[in-house]
């Protein structure tokens, strides 16, 4: 079990527990039942979005506003393409409860639309590896989202083989996000946000600062403040700042523009594009889009050039407008 982080903003947030395997029924009336399951986990299945709850443990941290309203644009264009993934509630008949998909829920429920869904008869250790697998394949977690993953899990007893292999990453991986996972409320982590730009190194520094007498009481009396902070990476230096006494840091002469997520038609990340003091950096993930990664990276050069040919031929043509 693991230890409640040192941070607590007092929230009643349950934490989600988990329940026991239904034993399967035997003989040839278990024989049917797993037939007529198997059929049903290979339609997609439309329901009511009402019908469909939470589940599982909490894998983001922090609202994105932009990208939901760009979710919800394209599926009111173009529909839902790629279905969710539920579990029927066994505690409500007729109720689900969702493995993956919850961007696409909440849009979908915004909308009034019924939800395109995979239904699948998980249990609880299933369900965690699902949603683990799914997320860290699909789109990044945030070195601060997968160690409190990995801390939720441990606090509801999964060992560490099934935590290494829900996040996809290797034990002694593990070992070192329990560390810093362990040390930080999930309520407090909300009012961060996933902090991408932060690593390891300093989230543990931060753990090491708010050990020291009445410096988490310190920080935890300031968090409100935190809304005035858009970017996550900003929240995260201005609480370092309270903890150890110091004065915010100071933006840059030239603050970096946030990054900015190219979406396809059906609402999927296929780049993030930033720019810096220094650069204009375009990252393609390889596990958002893979096979699209591989032939853009097969075809960089070409593509630069006639880009950087595109920009010449319109500066050309402005100059002549003038």
């Amino acid at each position: 079990m693991a230890r409640k982080g040192i941070l607590s903003t007092g929230s009643d947030t349950p934490a989600p527990s988990r329940r026991p395997t239904p034993a399967a029924p035997r003989g040839a009336v278990g024989a049917l039942q797993s037939s007529l399951t198997k059929l049903q986990e290979n339609a997609v299945q439309e329901i009511d979005a009402a019908r469909i709850h939470d589940a599982g443990v909490v894998d983001r941290l922090g609202a994105h506003p932009e990208d939901d309203a760009q979710l919800r644009d394209s599926l009111a264009t173009y529909g839902q393409q790629v279905p969710v993934l539920v579990r029927p509630d066994a505690d409500h008949p007729g109720e689900f409860e969702i493995v993956y998909g919850r961007r696409r829920l909440r849009a979908l429920k915004a909308l009034g639309l019924p939800v395109k869904a995979l239904v699948r008869h998980l249990d609880d250790q299933a369900l965690v590896l699902a949603q683990g697998q799914e997320n860290t394949a699909r789109k990044d977690l945030s070195f601060i989202e997968k160690a409190s993953f990995a801390a939720q899990m441990e606090a509801l007893s999964y060992d560490r083989q099934t935590i290494a292999a829900a996040l996809s990453i290797d034990m002694p991986m593990v070992s070192r996000m329990l560390k810093v996972g362990r040390a930080f409320d999930i309520d407090f982590l909300r009012h961060i946000g996933s902090a991408p730009g932060i690593g390891r190194d300093r989230w543990l520094k931060l753990s090491e600062v708010l050990q020291r007498p009445g410096r988490a009481d310190q920080v935890n009396a300031h968090l409100p403040q935190l809304t005035s902070i858009e970017d996550s990476d900003a929240r995260f230096e201005q609480v370092l700042a309270w903890a150890e006494g110091q004065a915010a840091p100071k933006p840059s002469r030239s603050p970096n523009t946030p990054t900015r997520k190219v979406t396809s038609t059906a609402g999927y990340t296929i780049a993030r594009v930033k720019r810096t003091e220094a650069a204009l950096t375009l990252t393609l993930p390889h596990g958002d889009a893979p096979a699209f990664t591989a032939w853009v990276d097969e075809q960089a050069e070409d593509l630069v050039q006639d880009l950087y040919a595109r920009w010449i031929k319109s500066r050309a043509d402005q100059q002549n407008e003038q």
